[in-house]
């Protein structure tokens, strides 16, 4: 795993240590592992570093016992790991003295690295192109994990039934790698966190919001932290706008006040800001969008194909709630600090599928987005589990590259696009056709 996951840097040469401790920027492990909760110069049977990995394995093997991702990823300093070397207890209190940090640390240095990278092919009119959008985990319902995150009301209650917390994501829409997210608990809103993820988006860029986004301040901030930087958000509904400018058809220069709180909260905003505005048809219904590209470089047309590239960034989320957690209702971990530390165990094994998925895509002249997901991840997991014991180690660069070179023959089928179909519920009491021939839910 560790092959898979660092291979960016200066690589060291082969040793004898186990297949998950070759061919790794040893400095960038030491550099999350400063961060632990719990210094130790004692070595122990499941050591900071090894306790890292385990943490991915859970978000690889989401239906097996963490003792059991254990033994199948040979995560032991003590030779195999079996039961009569590793307790549950014992990899509970590893995790604990781990804490969150460290795998923080190295999502977000790993994500800056990886999302960057460029592949022919993956830019939109010179401009790379990223999605900010919103999604909410649970958590088992503990005392302590409902009083720090909180949850959302329902129709009948005060709470959901189980505790909600709130992330915020940047994705390359291209290589679905996660640039950055942030985690908060779910009182917190969608705009303050994407605010936070600002700095991060390189320059000569354009970024699609969800119109839940809708801010001035953070359009202008966008725009204002870098170069050549521009955004791409829908229009809310009612919203009161001056026509300055007339550029063609349905598309046009639009000029709205800027709301008295934004200009509490950003005093160098001026009264009113300006948009171009682009509307257009989709199934008979009118778009509209608004953006700071401006008319003389970017055609209207243009525009509105390239804000479909947003739903990559709910494609993202799917793979992660369906093909990792398995549709698990809720997160693994019990505490606060371990729900953090899965979660972003969880965002770092996803990005290192994806990574694979691209650099295996770019070698054949396919996209990254046209991988299968799921079936790369299911075949990258067995794949690990294969080099976990594998000898003899100095093999492994070999089975790496094959690992490669079999995720290539997981593309999509592109010649028979999937028919479009009204959506479907077998459930009552909905506002959509009811599907009475429906296969039960699993």
């Amino acid at each position: 795993m560790q092959q898979l996951l660092l291979s960016i840097e200066e690589l060291h040469s082969f040793s004898d240590h186990s297949t998950f401790t070759q061919n790794i920027p040893v400095e960038w492990i030491e550099s999350a592992l400063t961060l632990s909760a719990k210094a130790s110069i004692r070595r122990r049977r499941l050591p900071e570093d090894q306790v890292l990995w385990l943490v991915l394995g859970m978000a690889l093997f989401r239906n097996e016992p963490i003792q059991e991702v254990a033994r199948r990823l040979n995560i032991c300093s003590e030779g195999l790991a079996s039961e009569s070397l590793i307790a549950k207890s014992g990899i509970s209190a590893a995790r604990q003295r781990l804490g969150a940090d460290p795998l923080q640390w190295l999502f977000q240095r790993t994500g800056e690295h990886w999302a960057n990278e460029r592949f022919e092919g993956d830019d939109w009119q010179g401009l790379q192109v990223f999605a900010v959008d919103g999604v909410l985990f649970r958590t088992p319902d503990t005392p302590d994990l409902r009083e720090h995150f909180g949850s959302g009301n329902t129709s009948t209650q005060r709470q959901t039934p189980y505790p909600m917390l709130r992330c915020v994501a940047l994705m390359n829409t291209h290589s679905h790698v996660v640039m950055d997210a942030q985690v908060s608990p779910y009182r917190r809103g969608e705009i303050p966190l994407a605010e936070t993820m600002l700095a991060k988006i390189p320059d000569h860029s354009i970024t699609l919001f969800d119109k839940g986004f809708w801010s001035a301040n953070l359009m202008h901030s966008l725009m204002d932290k870098g170069c050549d930087r521009h955004w791409l958000i829908p229009a809310r509904t009612n919203l009161v706008y001056d026509v300055v400018e007339h550029y063609g058809d349905g598309d046009e220069l639009w000029q709205m006040k800027v709301s008295p709180q934004a200009r509490k909260k950003n005093p160098s905003l001026s009264e009113y800001w300006q948009a171009r505005a682009v509307t257009y048809d989709v199934a008979g219904k009118t778009k509209t969008v608004l953006t700071s590209l401006p008319a003389s470089g970017y055609s209207a047309e243009s525009i509105a194909g390239l804000y479909h590239q947003r739903w990559e960034i709910e494609l993202g989320f799917r793979d992660i709630k369906s093909s990792m957690l398995s549709n698990a209702v809720t997160l693994r971990s019990k505490t606060v600090a371990l729900v953090y530390q899965e979660l972003w165990g969880i965002f770092l094994a996803y990005n290192l599928i994806r990574r694979e998925a691209s650099h295996a895509a770019a070698s054949h002249g396919q996209r990254a987005k046209d991988v299968r997901f799921k079936m790369a991840f299911e075949y990258i997991a067995a794949n690990l589990v294969v080099m976990a014991g594998a000898k003899p180690e100095s093999k492994t660069g070999n089975r790496l590259k094959n690992l490669r070179s079999g995720i290539c023959n997981l593309f999509l089928d592109r010649k028979n696009p999937r028919p479009g179909r009204p959506r479907m519920v077998k459930i009552s009491k909905t506002r959509y056709p009811v599907n009475r021939n429906a296969a039960p839910l699993k």
